[in-house]
């Protein structure tokens, strides 16, 4: 499982033109799975991005997690995560994982996120997405439990 983490001081993510989800401020994630990620990978990435700690204190040190300045999630399946570049100019694709187990998994990904005191807005699965926001810091993160 992938995840690139974006602090955000705003986000939205649109689909055929409507508005699908939105943040005011937070994390912005793109969630990328591959064939035999499961309950131990959602368990150790929920944990991880709740308790990150990217965002300033009074004293300006990166110090607070998203719940403790009360920002929210905006959760983007990106299955490109796992872009294989090796060869050629054209990626290939085969190491995203199976549609319908990662489409499980992102919903059971975002519920675990919701469950920690989180508002937690999504894409669509598999939609054609326009993805905007305002990246604060700029601060990205990428985890992969993989290299965990």
């Amino acid at each position: 499982m992938r995840v690139v983490v974006q602090r955000a001081r705003q986000a939205q993510v649109t689909i055929d033109g409507q508005v699908k989800g939105a943040i005011d401020h937070g994390l912005v994630l793109l969630v990328g799975f591959e064939d035999g990620d499961g309950q131990a990978e959602l368990d150790y990435l929920t944990h991880k991005i709740l308790n990150l700690r990217i965002f300033s204190d009074d004293a300006g040190k990166l110090n607070l997690n998203v719940q403790q300045v009360g920002g929210a999630i905006l959760s983007i399946s990106q299955f490109t995560l796992y872009a294989d570049t090796r060869h050629g100019n054209r990626p290939s694709f085969t190491d995203a994982g199976d549609p319908d187990t990662a489409s499980k998994l992102y919903d059971t990904f975002n519920q675990q996120l919701a469950a920690g005191g989180v508002q937690v807005a999504t894409g669509e699965f598999g939609a054609d997405m326009q993805v905007s926001l305002t990246n604060d810091g700029p601060v990205t993160i990428c985890y992969d439990t993989d290299q965990r």
